[in-house]
């Protein structure tokens, strides 16, 4: 055992009850302390210990006072042989408990699979549940490599059977355009030759703060949005098994995700791009925000004895800080904030907005009227508001 028994826990969990002492009456010395063993072991943990040092010794002390039995004794008690089945077939019957058969097995893992591996993807905690069925079932619990195949088992009929449901939902042409996504096997990192792969372009992680990473993010947005996923699609699905999923997905290459049956495939890319495009428009908004901090920053250079020469004049070497402001705020807020959707009504990105799109009419006038004094007009951004 991993800890000392307290003489609490002893007395709720290993003292003998009247109709429990009736089962002892005929048994004697080392027989008598380990079938008593065995019983309270039973009730208190749903199955039988294998061996001897199983069992905590404070438990073996209290139990041997109460049956007046050494303790020592219990090394002379046989755990495997005609005696053990005959003790552990009597416990089964006073406590209503059967065997396992392979009905019961069966059983168990059907409803495993059905009521607790849709929605949970842990074995640990699967096999907790499958512990707990057992013990209201008044079966008792198989061996520990049994137990592992029934929550294999059921994991895996739990997920085909979701993944399949949810595949059932997809349009054909949805459908089509996922299966799309593996049909080239390129992996790619930092963004390299992401133009030979949706799905390696999707994957990738945002650079650095820059424009040129904000339209990557854009691109990957399009992308994933150009699947056109039909809203609600998992929407009865747990939270932990999406994220068990997205990171399957995310880490598995085309080659690996085509070896899947159709349905879990389609699942699991699914499930990836739905994640990423949050993920995605988190990005956005991030850059955007650290984007213009970074501007404002640049140009107005507090301390700077000759920045007002260099507002004027510019450094010397092709940088101006005002017109350079400009030329980023003309360009920035009002496509990204536009391409990216985020400001639509019900975007999953909406919440994280409220100081990105609390400045956004500032920056859009801001930029706009500079740089149409300053003769820096975008024609796509800023030509309304010149000829204004």
């Amino acid at each position: 055992m991993d800890r000392t028994l307290e003489l609490d826990e002893l007395v709720e969990h290993w003292t003998l009850l009247d109709d429990e002492l009736e089962l002892v009456a005929g048994k004697r010395g080392a027989t008598r302390l380990g079938f008593v063993l065995l019983l309270k072991f039973y009730i208190h943990h749903g199955h039988f210990p294998e061996r001897e040092d199983v069992l905590p010794p404070e438990a073996v002390r209290f139990v041997a006072d109460q049956v007046k039995v050494p303790a020592s004794e219990l090394t002379r008690y046989e755990w495997s042989g005609r005696s053990i089945k005959y003790h552990r077939a009597q416990i089964r019957s006073h406590l209503g408990f059967r065997e396992c058969s392979v009905e019961d097995a069966d059983k168990l893992t059907s409803w495993l699979a059905t009521e607790v591996c849709e929605t949970e993807r842990s074995p640990d905690r699967v096999r907790e549940q499958l512990l707990g069925r057992c013990r209201q079932e008044q079966v008792e619990p198989p061996t520990d490599g049994r137990i592992d195949r029934m929550v294999r088992s059921a994991l895996h009929q739990g997920e085909a059977t979701l993944s399949s449901r949810i595949a059932a939902r997809l349009p054909a042409s949805t459908a089509a355009r996922l299966e799309e996504l593996v049909s080239v096997d390129v992996e790619v990192e930092d963004g390299a030759a992401a133009d030979e792969s949706v799905l390696a372009l999707v994957k990738s992680v945002p650079g650095n703060v820059s424009l040129e990473t904000m339209l990557t993010e854009i691109r990957k947005l399009r992308a994933v949005r150009a699947v056109d996923l039909p809203p609600g699609l998992f929407a009865d699905v747990a939270p932990k098994v999406l994220a068990a999923w997205r990171s399957r997905a995310a880490v598995e290459s085309p080659s690996h995700l085509r070896a899947h049956p159709t349905g879990l495939r389609l699942t699991l890319l699914a499930v990836l791009l739905h994640t990423r495009e949050r993920e995605i428009t988190d990005t956005l908004v991030d850059l955007l925000i650290s984007t213009v901090h970074r501007i404002n920053a640049r140009a107005d250079r507090p301390g700077d004895p000759r920045a007002g020469e260099r507002v004027q004049e510019g450094d010397g070497q092709g940088e101006h800080p005002v017109r350079d402001r400009q030329r980023w705020l003309r360009r920035c807020p009002a496509r990204v904030l536009g391409l990216s959707g985020v400001s639509r009504p019900g975007h999953p990105g909406r919440g994280r907005l409220p100081a990105a799109l609390g400045f956004r009419q500032r920056l859009v006038r801001e930029s706009q009227q500079g740089a149409s004094s300053s003769g820096l007009g975008c024609r796509r951004c800023c030509a309304p508001a010149a000829s204004a």
